[in-house]
């Protein structure tokens, strides 16, 4: 096991260095102008998704390490947390999902990166910053009074309501510190949101969301804005 370990390490530092040496330059610095014009008028939402690697690169390259050791030492995240398994991730009518995406996504999310990222993913992300650059978010709920509830871009299920014992600019900053949408334990509604044992966050019904990545303050949900951006079902 110790050698296989010491493998994988050695495969993703040197993946972690060639994409971070062979990214385009010009897309990183005008990511957000860029990536709407390539998801709305080339449709080819696989650029937005790579875009993600060169800014999480060295966090998802880490979290994978860490997930290595965690299932090597038959780890599993405490309590609240809800685990999953990778039975619920299986192909579906949908990539990874049994219903397809949502056509009519909040805060103007863009559809095909939505069911890219939702259904056809499981390591990729939105670029970062793209929740308040990209989308209506902050314009829409920075007047809004008491929690917001995060629906599933699939099925329309409530997966998070935030912000919860925080205030909505403690909520804004911790996501803008770290390029997408941060939810802690409390802010998560673990009937239908799950992690996998590499840190994985997924819905019940196969929806990637993000990772959960842990800091000093617990654990951290980093989730796709595309992810939650879905419409209850009436």
């Amino acid at each position: 096991v110790n050698f296989l370990m010491l493998v994988v390490i050695g495969i993703l530092a040197h993946a972690t260095a060639f994409v971070e040496k062979t990214a385009p330059v010009k897309l990183r610095e005008t990511a957000p102008i860029k990536l709407r014009e390539t998801v709305r008028h080339r449709a080819k939402p696989c650029e937005t998704v790579r875009s993600a690697v060169v800014s999480r690169s060295r966090s998802i390259s880490a979290n994978l390490l860490d997930s290595l050791f965690r299932d090597a030492q038959g780890e599993k995240f405490g309590e609240p947390v809800v685990m999953g398994d990778e039975s619920m991730m299986v192909q579906k009518a949908y990539g990874t999902s049994a219903v397809p995406i949502q056509t009519n996504l909040r805060w103007k999310c863009d559809i095909k990166t939505a069911d890219k990222i939702c259904n056809y993913n499981r390591h990729y992300a939105e670029y970062a910053g793209y929740w308040e650059r990209a989308t209506s978010f902050l314009q829409e709920e920075s007047l809004t009074e008491g929690e917001i509830t995060f629906y599933d871009s699939n099925t329309g299920k409530p997966l998070f309501y935030g912000p919860r014992d925080r205030t909505f600019d403690q909520f804004v900053k911790e996501s803008q510190a770290h390029g997408w949408p941060s939810f802690r334990d409390v802010e998560v509604n673990w009937d239908y949101v799950r992690v996998l044992p590499n840190g994985e966050c997924i819905s019940v019904d196969g929806t990637h969301l993000g990772h959960n990545l842990p800091d000093r303050k617990g654990n951290r949900y980093c989730i796709n804005l595309v992810s939650v951006a879905g419409r209850p079902l009436e």
